[in-house]
């Protein structure tokens, strides 16, 4: 009787739901790709700057500006193909992948991918180990994307993480995930430079940040094979609402921050909008002409800025190298608190227009940088990147049916996913023909596609607004 009084809550715990927590999988398999992404780069960097110097020294000695634009070209001809097999090879599995977690067993995309993470970590110690030629990590990338890649692993992390809360506290679960993605991410940059430098000598630099990348790989493989379970569904059945609201390939969604639970409640026992059954083609279409160029200006930066930081006229060492990575990762936290705050007060299409002044603006900074703090100035000043790709799914969640979400979203996807094999290649030539006479172009061109991504958000809240008026004309 005592025992019943003071843990009235015994009976909704599983003994060990503990285990169905997705949390640690996500994070350490997110420092591991963290690691992963800063040891690639430095460790591409050095082989390409030990390259240069072998080949100048037996023939005739070069500036120095001019073995760094060599180096620059080398190492963007690398992720040109690199980032070619990382977006195009999980499109052969990512979805059978997905058919056979939905048909048998829901760890098998997580799991599956996972093993491709460890592969590719395990091809890039073996490379700083057995000092291999760089283009061996192009294999390791074919291997990671033909096991499902990042579309496959988020949309099983995305699944796991729903079927364990109740529809009305699954938008908070869902956003503690991506927080703890964020979070991983960052300490896992901010020591990653130290960790580079832990070995001293080119054959052995890098290899202490390698072995722990593949460490934290590997205990994310072996947590989610034999400790994760697979939670039992807290959602009630519903006609109305789908069991899930994330679909394969996506990447954290805010859209259940919205009030839809109210607005439902508001509607009482009138029939839904002819909206809600047709949804208008061309609204959704200009909210996939916004994400698409907003996409572009995205992936456009972040591919380049890896290149840029390592050049004149921030010359960056491998410390510096973390941090600036580090960075990056703060915009989960802050994008997450501006959603919180803006959703309060603003429509989604504000909420979309405010991430998008918001990069276009650092990103111009971005383009005129020349001191180190200068580039914190315009990172900090893309603190709400994150709000516009989520809040467009938002804004598209309201406007279909339940049924429809996974067409329209994999659609979405896989437009996004296309478009960012293109940007990257068009991008990368854009920054060698450049290089020499702005090193701000890429930057610059980023700015101007996200400001121009605001027109078409812009037409769907002036439909908005105008549909508004005449609503309540029409009520008077």
């Amino acid at each position: 009787m005592g025992l019943e009084i003071t843990c009235p809550w015994r009976c909704q715990l599983p003994r060990f739901q503990v285990r169905t927590w997705i949390e640690p999988v996500v994070a350490s398999a997110q420092v591991a790709g963290s690691l992963y992404d800063a040891g690639l780069l430095l460790v591409v960097k050095s082989s390409f700057g030990a390259r240069g110097s072998f080949n100048h020294s037996s023939t005739s000695p070069s500036p120095r500006g001019a073995l760094e634009d060599q180096q620059q070209r080398a190492i963007s001809n690398f992720y040109i193909i690199y980032n070619l097999v990382v977006g195009l090879t999980p499109l052969l599995s990512a979805y059978g992948l997905g058919w056979l977690s939905d048909r048998y067993h829901r760890k098998i995309s997580i799991c599956t991918s996972l093993l491709g993470f460890l592969l590719s970590r395990i091809g890039l110690l073996l490379k700083v180990l057995l000092d291999w030629p760089v283009e061996v990590l192009y294999g390791a990338a074919a291997l990671n994307g033909l096991c499902g890649g990042l579309s496959a692993y988020w949309s099983g992390v995305m699944a796991l993480g729903s079927l364990g809360s109740s529809e009305g506290r699954r938008s908070v679960r869902l956003i503690l995930i991506d927080l703890i993605l964020g979070l991983a991410g960052f300490c896992g940059s901010m020591a990653s430079g130290h960790l580079f430098n832990q070995t001293a000598g080119h054959s052995g630099q890098g290899l202490v940040l390698t072995a722990c990348s593949v460490g934290c790989a590997t205990f994310a493989l072996l947590y989610s094979l034999f400790v994760l379970k697979v939670p039992e569904s807290m959602a009630k059945p519903s006609k109305k609402l789908p069991s899930l609201d994330t679909v394969s390939g996506t990447v954290g969604t805010y859209r259940t921050l919205d009030p839809d639970q109210l607005d439902k409640k508001n509607t009482g026992g009138h029939p839904p909008s002819p909206g809600k059954t047709r949804p208008p083609k061309n609204i959704l279409s200009l909210l996939f002409v916004g994400a698409i160029l907003y996409d572009l200006a995205v992936v456009g930066t972040v591919d380049v800025m890896p290149l840029f930081v390592l050049r004149e006229p921030l010359s960056w060492n491998q410390e510096q190298v973390g941090y600036g990575m580090a960075s990056g990762y703060t915009i989960f936290i802050t994008s997450f608190l501006g959603v919180l705050v803006f959703s309060r007060y603003f429509r989604d299409t504000t909420m979309i227009i405010i991430g998008m002044v918001s990069f276009g603006t650092g990103a111009l900074l971005l383009a005129f940088v020349k001191e180190t703090y200068m580039y914190y100035i315009a990172r900090a000043t893309m603190l709400f990147a994150l709000i516009p790709i989520t809040t467009i799914r938002s804004a598209m969640s309201k406007l279909i049916k339940g049924s429809s979400y996974g067409k329209v979203f994999v659609i979405l996807q896989l437009s996004l996913a296309l478009t960012g094999v293109v940007t990257s290649t068009v991008y990368n030539k854009i920054y060698q023909l450049t290089m020499d006479k702005f090193v701000g172009t890429c930057f610059a061109l980023s700015s101007f596609l996200s400001f121009v991504a605001i027109i078409p958000i812009g037409i769907v809240a002036y439909k908005q607004v105008s549909g508004s008026q005449c609503g309540d004309r029409t009520e008077k």
